[in-house]
């Protein structure tokens, strides 16, 4: 009886040898074998094809001419940095992100456009996105045939498979059909889309607080509430490659007054908008005018503002009930608060911690850390590397990989 398909075991051999080379390289055949369980023979022959592909390297430690070392020098595999060259591109409400980056992830060069998106419409911001992609390419000394794929992350529903947004502030219609229309623009590079979160979360996973672990959550506060969820190392995902928006998620208003979407009480946004109508009439709305409203809140919190400590502690409390049932749910051993909301520090931190404490039941107390990720400019970008190449050259069994837009 056949038991396996044979070219279905080797992709997946194949996936196994090249994830020990990215997560522990350099590394020898010796130590993949022994983390992949493999046969060394086994390992010798896919290391020998990734060889001939150019997807990874070598380089020997020692040398014949060193005296210390005994025996033949050791030969080390790594991944090939010029194997392959991904664009990352980040929509912000007032802003587009574009980091170019090569086969390991590192960022070559990259720029921001500040260009207030939501009030443009679906083709400008896609005719925006190809310059800034065709303007990093550009800088990082490539061209547009040397690019393997493009990822953009934004905020909001998006349905992955279908390059599909179908909701989100960025832009002022539904269902948007933005991988095809990026696509159309690229001269036959690949465009494929994702929410920021999940960016995030697999660029924590490749190079992160989460390295390691193939069971952690993310979440962003942001424009919106982004909601990343790594389980058994693979990104969950619902119909189409759905992901979800936290934002969308039902808790008790803050006030007690019954039930609202936590987006509205917890949201950068809904921080901004709440501060703003506090603030009004005094001598600090001017900058929520000029787009600086979570600068001007970190700020007044750093001064013990008394109103904007109440708000944080409002929003902070709305946060924690909703992680508190994430924990309960998944029992992660990490959550990862990330987001320039949480500079705020203990202001915001704090009543997410207490809240968490105060409505977890007592056996799922010890179970998860909770921990503030201090956003680094790349960290996305890395993460748009992560998912193209994951999608070029990952696990053969993960059925959430994008449909080609040509």
């Amino acid at each position: 009886m056949k038991t396996a398909d044979p070219e279905l075991m080797r992709a997946i051999n194949r996936f196994h040898v090249m994830d020990a080379i990215r997560r522990f390289g350099p590394i020898s055949r010796v130590e993949i074998s022994d983390r992949t369980q493999l046969s060394a023979t086994t390992v010798s022959a896919i290391t020998a094809a990734l060889l001939d592909d150019a997807l990874i390297m070598t380089h020997q430690l020692g040398g014949i001419r060193d005296a210390a070392a005994r025996g033949r020098p050791r030969v080390m595999l790594e991944l090939n940095p010029a194997a392959a060259h991904v664009v990352g591109v980040k929509l912000a409400l007032d802003q587009i992100t574009v980091a170019t980056t090569n086969f390991s992830a590192d960022v070559l060069s990259s720029l921001v456009l500040p260009i207030r998106l939501h009030r443009q419409p679906v083709s400008v911001i896609a005719d925006l996105v190809e310059d800034g992609i065709r303007r990093s390419v550009a800088d990082a000394g490539l061209t547009m045939e040397q690019v393997s794929g493009v990822c953009v992350g934004l905020p909001g529903v998006v349905e992955r498979i279908a390059g599909v947004c179908r909701a989100s502030p960025i832009f002022g219609e539904r269902d948007v059909p933005f991988a095809a229309e990026l696509t159309a623009r690229l001269g036959g590079v690949v465009a494929t889309i994702d929410t920021d979160v999940n960016l995030v979360t697999l660029a924590e996973h490749w190079f992160g607080q989460a390295r390691g672990l193939d069971d952690f959550l993310v979440i962003s506060v942001e424009l919106g509430l982004g909601l990343g969820i790594l389980h058994n190392g693979e990104l969950f995902r619902g119909a189409n490659g759905l992901s979800p928006d936290l934002g969308d998620l039902m808790v008790r208003a803050p006030d007690g007054s019954g039930a609202v979407r936590l987006a509205s009480a917890a949201s950068e946004a809904s921080m901004v908008a709440e501060a703003q109508e506090i603030l009004a009439g005094s001598e600090h709305e001017h900058a929520f005018r000029l787009g600086r409203g979570i600068d001007k809140i970190l700020e007044l919190a750093a001064a013990g503002e008394p109103r904007i400590l109440a708000l944080l502690d409002r929003a902070g409390g709305a946060l924690g009930f909703a992680i508190a049932n994430l924990i309960t749910l998944f029992a992660p051993p990490k959550v990862i608060l990330a987001g320039a909301a949480l500079e705020a520090g203990e202001a915001l931190v704090g009543p997410i911690r207490r809240t968490v404490t105060e409505l977890l039941p007592a056996s799922l107390a010890d179970v998860s850390e909770i921990v503030v990720h201090h956003w680094r400019d790349d960290i996305w970008a890395r993460g748009a590397a992560a998912m193209t190449l994951r999608d070029l050259y990952g696990a053969p069994w993960n059925t959430t990989g994008p449909v080609v837009h040509r």
